[in-house]
Order: structure tokens, then C-alpha cells, then sequence
């Protein structure tokens, strides 16, 4: 872990993979996991709520419940709402399938429409005309950390869960931070993360009652003095352990760090990759919406083989992936709600085009250009075959 702990001094470029993502550790998250190994204190000790205090402290929200995943944050995050049998949770069909999988986990049904082009997130307006009796719940996703506009699914009245598991540090389009707004948001601290707890996420919100619920609820549903003879709810092992939460507190000491590593990268990605024809990069910050930089995620030129373009540049040491697959069309989703294609054409589209290339605090400009190179080359060999084809048909 040592000779990682600088995130804004990049290492050359060199000739080696270049992996799509690196987590950012040091002396300092070393120090601070040996502590509590020494301790004998490794779970439900005093790192969880020390770690829960200063979360809650950066984003600006009154609460902050540790948990052992995003995924469990957005399950217990629906609960709190009253998500129960037979509810309805708008949500986009864009994003890691955990966002409409927790409405399931409380047999409720996860009602897709479609995402705006340019941002990506849920379409807000679509999303209030889907609002009916049965809905519960509206679930924004932070769509590779830029902010859903949260402000119009307010006015909706329906309760909101954020999913702002790819958004820390990101901000929302009046300026203020995301996770501040006072219903519950969840961040996620995989290893892919701005900050990482190698696994791990947690719920922030302006009611005590919800943390008062969600604590319990993580730890087998015992009641609030922590009585072991006594569990007043259903409940769940979802705790976080003072292990991850002591990384946790070392990555949220140099948070601010890590963001500006992250969002230097972004800039070089966007100058290099500016004059690549037809290759449709992320949206910059709009007004006083800011982006919380998590992964780089283009859009390849309609007709280009998305797959091959992933095989070719992992060929060359890079490594990319398509990001995301569109969730209605997946098997279990076609299968059990009877989602086909065509249903939501702008998330199937963006789906198809879509891939993460590299993006880590520590790469290095040189990096940043090797990237750049192999995907022009990929996309400019593409663009010779689309044309040789099209004059072989004519």
C-alpha cells in the first residue's frame, strides 16, 4: 500500500494493463486498521459511531447509519418509508441493478421510466406522470455521480430514497451537497468508490426516528438499549465493522484530495478524448450541479461494436467494460415483469453505447493518452469498416 498515499502525484505512464480502477491507501489507513486489531474491539465498537458522525458532519446531513452495503443502506432506506407488499418504487432501468432490487426484497414492484439523454438520470418528469395509489417511493439514482434533479421529484410529494452510492462529493443544482436534503441517502464505499471501506456504505438522513430504526434494523432488530434478550423487529445482519469503519474515517481524512485527484483526471480524459468524432463524453456541471467524479463512462458512435471495442482495447492493455446494462432487460426482469425492448428506447440506447474506461486518482497524463490513443484507433478502424462495408452494399 505504501508509494500510494499521494493520489495527485500520478506514476508514469509505463507499458503495463491499465486496470479501471485502484483504490487510494497509505500509512495512514494501515495505522488506523492496526489500531483496532490492537484494540480486540473489531465490531459494534466506538469507530462505528465516531465514523458515522463525521460522514454525516462532511455531507451536511443530522444522521448517519453504517452498514455493510449500499445495497443494504437503499433495503433498509425503502423500509423506513413504508416500501411494503404490493408498493410501487419509481426508479431508473440505468443504474447497478441493487437500486430496483431492494423494492423486491420487500415484495414490492420497481416501476422503470426512462432517463434523460444528456444527464442520464431519471427523467424527473416522466417520473412524476408515473407517480399513482400504489407508489411508494421514488428512487433516484446519482448516475455516475452527477445529481438527479431532486428538486423536481419533491414536488411529487412521494417519499424519496436517494441512491447516491456513486455521488459523494457531488453537489445538487441549487449548490447544496448531496445527502443534505433531509430524506434518506445512501452512499457506497466499495473499492471503486471516491473513499473506500474495501465494503461497506451508509444511510444519512434528517429524522432521528429513521436512524433510530435503521440501527436496529442493521443488527438483527434489537431493541434500541442493545438488549440481546430482546429484538422488537424484524431485522437483518447488515452492521459494518469498526475494521472498515477505522478505513473509513483515514479515507474520509483526505477526501477532499481524492476528489480533486479524481476530477483532474476528468479534465485530462475530456481535452483528450474532445476530437474523437462521434464519441459522446460525460455532462459537464450545469450551474451550480456538480458532479462527484466516480467513473468515466463514454458513449461509443451509433453503430460501433461495443463489445469488440472492449475486447480490442483490453488486447492493448486497457482495461474497460460496458456500464451499464439496461436492468428491464435483464433476464430475471424480462422473465418476471414481462419488460421487453423498446419499452424505454433513451436508457436502451445510451445502454448499447455505453463503456467505463480507466479513472483512479494516481493515473497519470500519460496514461490519460495512451487511453485516449487506443480508443481513437479502435473507433477510427471501426469507422474504415462501416465505410467499406456501406460502399460493398451499394
Amino acid at each position: 500500500m505504501r508509494g500510494q498515499t499521494h493520489p495527485g502525484v500520478a506514476p508514469g505512464a509505463g507499458n503495463g494493463p491499465i486496470p479501471l480502477a485502484r483504490p487510494v491507501l497509505g500509512e495512514r489507513e494501515e495505522q488506523a486498521v492496526l489500531e483496532v486489531l490492537r484494540s480486540g474491539h473489531l465490531s459494534l465498537g466506538p469507530r462505528v459511531g465516531e465514523f458515522e458522525r463525521r460522514f454525516a458532519a462532511r455531507v451536511g446531513a443530522a444522521h448517519a447509519s453504517a452498514v455493510s452495503s449500499g445495497t443494504a443502506g437503499l433495503h433498509l432506506a425503502l423500509r423506513a418509508v413504508g416500501v411494503s407488499d404490493g408498493a410501487e418504487v419509481i426508479t431508473s432501468p440505468f443504474s447497478f441493478v441493487a437500486s430496483a432490487n431492494v423494492a423486491i426484497y420487500e415484495r414490492a414492484r420497481p416501476v422503470f421510466v426512462d432517463i434523460d439523454p444528456l444527464t442520464l438520470n431519471l427523467d424527473a418528469e416522466a417520473a412524476a406522470a408515473a407517480v399513482s395509489s400504489r407508489t411508494a417511493a421514488i428512487l433516484p439514482v446519482h448516475v455516475f455521480g452527477y445529481p438527479a434533479d431532486i428538486e423536481r421529484l419533491e414536488r411529487t410529494g412521494v417519499p424519496i430514497v436517494e441512491d447516491a452510492c456513486e455521488a459523494l462529493g457531488g453537489a445538487y443544482s441549487d449548490g447544496v451537497t448531496i445527502g443534505s436534503r433531509g430524506h434518506p441517502a445512501v452512499f457506497a464505499f466499495y473499492a471503486n468508490k471516491q473513499m473506500t471501506t474495501g465494503e461497506g456504505g451508509i444511510v444519512v438522513t434528517g429524522e432521528g426516528a429513521v436512524k433510530e430504526r435503521i440501527d436496529s434494523e442493521r443488527n438483527q432488530g434489537r431493541a434500541p438499549n442493545m438488549d440481546w434478550l430482546d429484538h422488537d423487529r424484524l431485522g437483518f445482519n447488515y452492521r459494518l465493522s469498526d475494521i472498515a469503519c477505522a478505513l473509513g474515517i483515514a479515507q474520509l481524512e483526505r477526501l477532499d484530495q481524492l476528489l480533486a485527484a479524481r476530477a483532474r483526471v476528468a479534465s485530462l480524459y475530456r481535452e483528450a478524448l474532445g476530437t474523437i468524432p462521434g464519441l459522446t463524453l460525460p455532462c459537464e456541471d450545469a450551474g451550480l450541479a456538480r458532479r462527484g467524479w466516480f467513473v468515466y463512462v463514454v458513449q461509443l458512435p451509433s453503430g460501433v461494436d461495443r463489445d469488440r471495442t472492449v475486447t480490442e482495447l483490453g488486447a492493448a492493455g486497457i482495461a474497460a467494460k460496458p456500464y451499464f446494462p439496461a436492468i428491464h432487460l435483464m433476464s430475471y426482469y424480462r422473465e418476471t415483469f414481462g419488460y421487453r425492448r423498446g419499452q424505454f428506447p433513451v436508457c436502451e440506447d445510451v445502454s448499447d453505447r455505453s463503456i467505463a474506461i480507466p479513472f483512479y486518482p494516481q493515473m497519470a497524463e500519460g496514461e490519460v493518452a495512451r487511453v485516449a490513443q487506443a480508443l481513437g484507433a479502435v473507433l477510427s478502424q471501426a469507422s474504415g469498416s462501416q465505410i467499406s462495408l456501406a460502399a460493398r452494399s451499394r
